[in-house]
């Protein structure tokens, strides 16, 4: 086995060095339908937009409320050469994995986590070893959790996939949800792969799961569990060692579970470092940021100013956007929302004395009406609002009227902000927006081009930030790089996991 040696990572307190451990691996294995579907792969534009093909009715019912919590693996040798790896397994973590998945580690130490799924390719197994440590409990391994299988490409340079194939790479790059390569549709393949893999997983007697894979199929987890289709490739991030979490909570009337995305892609690094969305470069890019805690101790419908903690929150939010050159903020003409606007704002143009660019920036600070929910909030009568300690689905409770008065002011500011992000004058342009988390919530549905039913399958909590990039402009779909992203309020951060063990049983 190998060991991570005295060069660990530290997030904010000390934590016990990684020691060598015994682990007990069970293959864990299911047969495959292997008949291929005979669609036609020519598309047009239209089809190739976003569409939801509904909800995961397939998913078995859960008796008690159970989190999944994903992690692709850290970076392997084959990532750092640019090859495609697909579901070969020649690649092995590099150093800089080892250290990505201490950190992943560290993050979710103080987790009772219940089992541990895992791919059988080395580099996701690794990965698992790292972050599972002393924990008794056995690893199982399903070939399910295998990376996308791309059968000829894989072992490929991305320009040698270019000179021998041409039209199909091409494809793969502009097409991949009709991409053919050697008989096979791969990310039709993946989807129906992932739809098996929760089968087994929920259907484990257990209420939190740690599951360790990788970039592809982490992708197809998420958007079968969502009940997205396979138009959803390459839209949900997932970085080396990126964490994501979902939440199945059971229904009384048994069935399918509710499903909210609690958080995705919290990653060991910045998320909004320098890099590509999905292999391209993104100019254009939106980030939701919720406002801190107000003096009430939440981020509730009273418009007050925010307390200390919240004013520690937007700190934190405006010294990580110190790394981007925001061109405009909008926020919710409410005062927490405004407070935070302007303390990003004043970092950002102090950057020249902050060391992080030559000259002062200026931002434009806008408010826009159609962000403020809280009238809506105030009529909802529900008794917490607090966005510290909201439980995953909290919307699901409001009146359709409420819903719907949310989603169409929500789409409405949407539209104003690709307005701003559309600016011709500013090739690379990044629009801030500060709300609230239910207005935020709204936002991010209209992105991935959702309906009102889905609001309460997401969750944002105080001071989180959610990332998305436009590689094809604000015409294009929108990439979502990461959502409900906290690491970076330090101690105060919105732990990963949660508590299962006062769940009750339906």
């Amino acid at each position: 086995m190998l060991s991570v040696g005295d060069n660990h990572l530290f997030l904010h307190r000390t934590y016990k060095p990684l020691t060598t451990t015994c682990f007990t691996f069970r293959s864990f294995t299911s047969s495959l339908k292997q008949q291929q579907q005979q669609l036609d792969t020519s598309v047009s534009d239209d089809d190739r937009k976003l569409t939801v093909t509904g909800t995961a009715s397939f998913l078995p019912p859960v008796k008690v409320g159970k989190r999944v919590v994903l992690v692709r693996h850290g970076q392997s040798t084959w990532n750092a050469e640019g090859r495609i790896q697909g579901s070969s397994d020649y690649s092995v973590l590099t150093p800089k994995g080892e250290a990505q998945a201490e950190t992943s580690r560290q993050m979710l130490i103080d987790d009772s986590f219940d089992i541990c799924f895992s791919s059988p390719l080395k580099r996701s197994k690794r990965t698992a070893e790292v972050i599972w440590d002393s924990r008794k409990e056995e690893i199982l391994t399903d070939s399910d959790l295998r990376e996308i299988d791309l059968y000829s490409f894989q072992g490929l340079l991305k320009h040698e996939g270019i000179e021998k194939y041409g039209p199909a790479f091409r494809q793969w790059q502009k097409d991949a949800p009709n991409f053919n390569i050697d008989g096979h549709y791969p990310v039709r393949e993946l989807w129906d792969r992932a739809s098996s893999c929760w089968k087994k997983i929920l259907v484990h007697d257990s209420s939190s799961v740690l599951v360790v894979a990788h970039n592809a199929v982490n992708q197809a987890l998420v958007a079968t569990a969502m009940g997205f289709g396979t138009e959803y490739f390459r839209v949900l991030l997932q970085s080396n060692c990126g964490v994501s979490v979902l939440d199945f909570v059971p229904r009384p009337e048994g069935g399918s579970p509710y499903i909210c995305l609690n958080r995705l892609n919290q990653t060991p690094s910045s998320p909004i470092a320098a890099g590509s969305s999905a292999g391209r470069k993104a100019g254009k890019r939106i980030v939701l940021v919720c406002h801190g805690l107000t003096e009430a101790g939440n981020s509730d419908a009273g418009d007050t100013s925010m307390n200390m903690l919240g004013t520690i929150q937007s700190q934190k939010t405006a010294e990580l956007l110190l790394d981007l050159n925001v061109k405009s903020i909008i926020s919710s003409p409410r005062i927490a929302p405004t407070e935070t606007a302007n303390a990003i704002a004043r970092v950002q143009e102090a950057a020249d004395c902050l060391g992080a660019d030559c000259v002062a920036r200026y931002v434009e600070t806008k408010q826009l009406k159609d962000l403020d929910v809280h009238d809506i909030l105030d009529r909802s009568k529900k008794e917490s609002v607090n966005a510290s300690s909201l439980e995953s689905g909290w919307v699901n409770g409001f009146e359709d009227e409420l819903l719907t008065d949310i989603w169409d002011r929500s789409g409405t500011a949407w539209k104003s902000l690709l307005k701003e992000l559309s600016n011709e004058s500013e090739p690379d342009n990044i629009v801030v927006t500060v709300a609230h988390p239910i207005s935020n919530i709204g936002l991010l549905a209209h992105c991935l081009n959702l309906t009102k039913d889905w609001l309460g399958s997401f969750h944002l909590d105080a001071g989180s930030i959610t990332v998305i990039d436009f590689p094809d402009g604000p015409s294009g779909k929108g990439v979502v790089r990461c959502i409900n992203y906290s690491a970076h309020l330090g101690r105060w951060s919105i732990p990963i996991t949660r508590p299962t063990q006062d769940d009750e049983e339906f």
